[in-house]
């Protein structure tokens, strides 16, 4: 299962235009008129209009308009043929079930084996392959110590590259209970694993308190950016700081760990929470202009705080950890995010299908373009990094903890910012919005 690396941020806008402007002279039948939407879905919102003329875009969509296409399925193969040559795994066609199971996952549903998957090998030379960006937390996918980086070789016999990207997550995909085979290649060899497919809760937002230490800290886990998420964090940040009672926290240990995106409008917002102004992200349209988005006055939350972040770190986590880096509100601690600086819109093809476009890029508020490279963190932690992010044994978060325990035996307390290894980190009073 897929679950987002697409950020469905783009403008309400991108289904609207003139269809004359790309419509054959004869008339066409409801298959072929599907295949000149996507055509011109895509054409007018993709990033890069240099790629598109490159592999002779209005070209592709007269000769695709030759072949026979009387039915879903031809437009469906046809629209498929005609995306591959622009080589972006990210601008894709999603069949009806697969597009409604990727809304569905924007909800806090999903129904597979709890795999987050991504391309790798992008580049001229490089070898393909499909790669596990992380593993949902409860899964079948967790429970079986798939982690992060890892290549899925085989599902049920059939070569996942060969497949692509979006068949292979609908593989995965599926009715609780049936099973599939996965062929896996990491560090020690491959192995096969059997999995159970079954309805997964993503509990987008997690909180606690810390108890050990001598400053109580608070600990926030979001596994993804789903529609629900700026609230749960708004009110688990209200949690943290004594709504329920309890005694208010003076540190927050924000854990992105295997957050492979979601919804950029999400991890936006929570940024805009948790800074006090400043610059969340710059995005880059298909004409190369940037837009800045920056964050409101007025924070959520402003005690110091520590962020742990992986190589599952994507997408719209990445936005929101740099954010926090860049702006010197949080260190970062773990390994080096995983590296996907583009952003995706989905676009409905009224038939129950729709269309991933890459729209936009984006870069860090320091300008920092992470795409394939990822965000070092301030702080590299201790190997091996633990199978299961927030639970039993996970020794990154003692780590963490101690860390954020020694910055705030170190702040002054008449002190606005104070500098730990060259990163700012703010402490101004807390503001409600």
């Amino acid at each position: 299962m897929l679950v987002l690396l697409l950020q469905i941020a783009g403008p309400g806008g991108l289904a609207t235009g003139l269809l004359s402007a790309v419509a054959p002279a004869l008339a066409l039948n409801d298959a072929q008129a599907e295949v000149v939407e996507a055509w011109r879905l895509v054409n007018q919102s993709y990033v890069d209009p240099a790629r598109l003329e490159a592999v002779q875009w209005r070209r592709l969509r007269q000769k695709t308009l030759e072949r026979p296409i009387e039915s879903s399925d031809q437009a469906y193969g046809a629209i498929e043929a005609m995306l591959a040559p622009i080589g972006d795994p990210y601008t894709r066609l999603l069949r009806p079930a697969d597009y409604g199971a990727l809304r569905s996952s924007t909800r806090g549903t999903v129904s597979g084996v709890g795999l987050q998957l991504a391309l790798r090998g992008e580049g001229p030379g490089e070898r393909q392959r499909i790669v596990v960006i992380a593993p949902l937390d409860g899964s079948p996918a967790a429970e079986a110590s798939i982690r992060s980086g890892t290549e899925l070789v085989l599902v049920d016999g059939q070569a996942a590259v060969g497949l692509g990207l979006e068949a292979t997550a609908a593989r995965l995909r599926g009715e609780a209970g049936t099973e599939v085979l996965l062929s896996l290649r990491e560090s020690g060899g491959v192995r096969e694993v059997r999995l159970q497919r079954r309805q997964v809760d993503l509990q987008p937002v997690r909180h606690r308190r810390l108890g050990a230490g001598k400053h109580p800290l608070g600990y926030l886990r979001i596994t993804q950016f789903s529609e629900s998420v700026p609230q749960l964090v708004r009110s688990a940040l209200e949690d943290l700081q004594g709504g329920d009672g309890g005694a208010e926290v003076e540190g927050l240990i924000l854990d992105l760990r295997n957050n492979s995106g979601g919804l950029v409008s999400a991890g936006v917002a929570v940024a805009d929470g948790l800074l006090d102004g400043g610059t969340i992200v710059e995005t880059q349209d298909r004409g190369g202009i940037a837009s800045r988005q920056q964050a409101n006055l007025g924070s959520l939350f402003s005690a110091p705080m520590l962020t742990l972040v992986n190589g599952g770190t994507a997408s719209a986590s990445e936005i929101l950890a740099a954010a926090l880096q860049d702006n010197g509100r949080s260190p970062l601690a773990g390994s080096r995010s995983f590296g996907k600086g583009l952003i995706q819109t989905l676009l409905s093809l009224g038939d129950g299908s729709g269309l991933a476009v890459t729209v936009a890029r984006y870069l860090t508020p320091a300008g920092h373009d992470i795409q394939n490279q990822g965000i070092d963190p301030d702080y590299s932690l201790a190997e091996p990094e633990p199978l299961d992010p927030g639970g039993a044994g996970d020794g990154w978060l003692d780590q963490a903890a101690q860390l954020l325990q020694e910055r705030l035996d170190r702040r002054e307390p008449a002190a606005g910012v104070a500098a730990v290894n060259g990163v700012r980190s703010l402490n101004l009073a807390r503001l409600a919005r």
